[in-house]
């Protein structure tokens, strides 16, 4: 179970990588809350979070490619313990700050996100471009049901 608004980039991300069936990498965590507008805000706690995270890590061997997504507003507020900032500068854990859920896609997924266009398309290739491929085709699922629910089958193509 996932509780808080501390999770709600975390639970966005992990609903738009099963439609775009873009996976995560593993071995990086998140926190922070998101608006309606996709723009990420800082939590509290963040110290003890990305600390805590580091600690499981650490037990479980760095390997460089472990590290935490952090909203961007909570940077100025960092006081890390001295082995977290040196494992960090030396490339063995990271700390990724974003301000918008494209930043946190793009780290997690290692794909480009994509700017929607003035037509509200994506570019081919783009995490977002999948996200809407997929939510466009189970609309067309969606409206084939309910026509023949409601017994209208003559307009449904083989």
């Amino acid at each position: 179970m996932v509780d808080g608004d501390s999770a709600s980039v975390a639970e966005l991300l992990t609903l738009l990588s099963a439609l775009a069936e873009a996976p995560v990498r593993q071995g990086v965590a998140v926190t922070g809350s998101v608006n309606q507008r996709g723009e990420i805000q800082a939590v509290g706690g963040v110290n003890e979070k990305i600390e805590g995270y580091f600690a499981v890590c650490k037990a479980m061997g760095l390997s460089g490619e472990q590290g935490v997504v952090i909203p961007q507003a909570n940077v100025r507020h960092l006081m890390l313990k001295d082995e977290v900032v040196e494992a960090a500068a030396s490339g063995k854990f990271h700390v990724y700050a974003v301000s918008t859920m494209d930043e946190a896609l793009e780290i997690l997924t290692l794909r480009t996100a994509g700017e929607s266009r003035w037509d509200g398309t994506y570019p081919a290739g783009t995490v977002n471009a999948a996200v809407l491929k997929r939510l466009r085709e189970m609309d067309q699922l969606l409206a084939v049901r309910d026509k023949r629910s409601s017994g209208d089958i003559d307009d449904l193509e083989e």
